[in-house]
């Protein structure tokens, strides 16, 4: 992973400060202007009727199509603390293990909202914190509930069925099967795989992205591969090139029998409410059988046959 070196404005930062610099904010009832520092609290943000509160968000939001509009603050790693004050924010809502971000922002006088976002259960939970916070329970209830009902029914429907050994990879490389890596244990993205019926061969790997080898693949040769491409204009060359790939190694149980899918869409990577949308396409590639005699939603699963 490339270092990416920060530089904040910080001489800027203090002039804004000189002008608009305050107390920790009080407010009477929920927190009319709101910043989001990830794509994930954005869409829960919306999700729970509280778009119209959002007056910026970090540069990586892309949905839902209304934050176009809003104001760019930056990302984690480069806030832009000078816009983030000129927008005049009542809460600023960011991940929690984003401690030097909230520390800043506290120095400058804005209160912060931390939510844990790394498994299911914490999302769960998180949207109810946001929700406590807004002072608006019943949307992020109900969100929240939503979301519970749909993970029981998955586990429900996979119940009693035997789980297959899957490979999930990190995809989009330019170069197909080159510096391959995958989606290690206890990660968000794990648990989703588990939930959809999968067993991940990774169950040793203590990093949670590690790095795979060709050979350490056709040593455990899993019985389906799933590429998660995190963009929706994944191209059908695209796909087909890395197939071409992938069918140089037979050997394995997935690409001989046509089991290597690619899950491709812009939201594959966020920890938010469309998590179920992750969970289907995962179940419907690892488990095809109790799907065919249902109609697949757009978006669907590409296996690796021509």
């Amino acid at each position: 992973m490339r270092r990416v070196a920060e530089v904040f404005p910080w001489a800027a930062v203090l002039f804004v400060m000189a002008l608009s610099v305050r107390a920790e904010p009080v407010f009477a009832g929920p927190p009319p202007r709101i910043v989001s520092m990830s794509p994930s609290i954005t869409e829960i943000l919306f999700a729970i009727d509280a778009g119209p509160r959002v007056v910026g968000v970090s540069d990586f939001c892309r949905y839902p199509p209304a934050v176009a509009s809003l104001q760019r603050v930056g990302g984690l790693l480069n806030p832009s603390f000078e816009t983030i004050v000129s927008l005049k924010p009542d809460l600023v809502i960011h991940q929690h293990d984003s401690l030097r971000v909230q520390q800043s922002l506290r120095e400058l006088g804005i209160k912060t909202l931390p939510v844990n976002l790394v498994n299911l259960e914490n999302i769960l939970k998180s949207i109810l914190i946001i929700g406590e916070a807004l002072d608006d329970r019943g949307p992020a209830q109900r969100l929240h509930d939503k979301l519970e009902r749909e993970i029981a029914s998955y586990k429900t429907r996979l119940a009693g069925h035997r789980r297959k050994s899957v490979l999930m990879i990190l995809g989009d490389s330019q170069d197909p099967l080159r510096d391959l890596y995958a989606v290690g244990k206890g990660t968000f993205l794990d648990e989703l795989l588990t939930l959809a019926g999968g067993e991940n061969i990774l169950d040793r790997s203590l990093a949670v992205y590690p790095k795979v080898s060709k050979e350490f693949i056709l040593r455990r040769s899993p019985e389906a591969i799933v590429e998660a491409i995190p963009r929706s204009n994944f191209s059908e060359a695209e796909r087909l090139a890395h197939i071409a790939e992938w069918r140089r190694f037979p050997a394995i149980q997935a690409v001989k029998n046509d089991a290597v899918h690619f899950l491709a869409a812009d939201y594959i990577l966020i920890p938010g409410p469309r998590l179920l949308s992750i969970v289907d396409q995962l179940a419907r590639a690892i488990h095809p059988e109790l799907f065919d005699d249902e109609k697949k939603p757009a978006g669907q699963t590409k296996d690796a046959r021509p």
